[in-house]
């Protein structure tokens, strides 16, 4: 009865060391999947910022072309675009630092 005994608590203290492992197993898993999330946020940043550095330099460049040609027309809506191209960085760079330290 004793040897069953004393391979029951052997097997009950291997089971607890197994368990633990898990346990840990488990949130070194999820700090993986946090830190390639985290990864990708800051991949998806950098092509949004990347983008829109793109697209404000061509549009001070059909600024700079209308303005020499005189369109004031053009030269209004192109400058009313660029306000509202800032604003609208202005809100996604709020959205992302929320995301990153809020």
């Amino acid at each position: 009865m004793s040897d069953a005994y004393a391979r029951e608590e052997q097997n009950n203290a291997l089971l607890a060391s197994l368990s633990q492992k898990t346990s840990a197993l488990k949130h070194i898993t999820l700090d993986i999947y946090d830190n390639a999330r985290s990864q990708d946020t800051l991949d998806n940043t950098n092509e949004v910022f990347s983008n829109m550095s793109t697209t404000i330099r061509g549009s001070a460049g059909r600024l700079t072309r209308m303005a020499r040609q005189g369109d004031k027309v053009a030269v209004l809506k192109l400058a009313g675009g660029l306000v509202v191209v800032i604003l609208l960085l202005y809100w996604v760079g709020g959205w992302i630092w929320g995301l990153l330290f809020g």
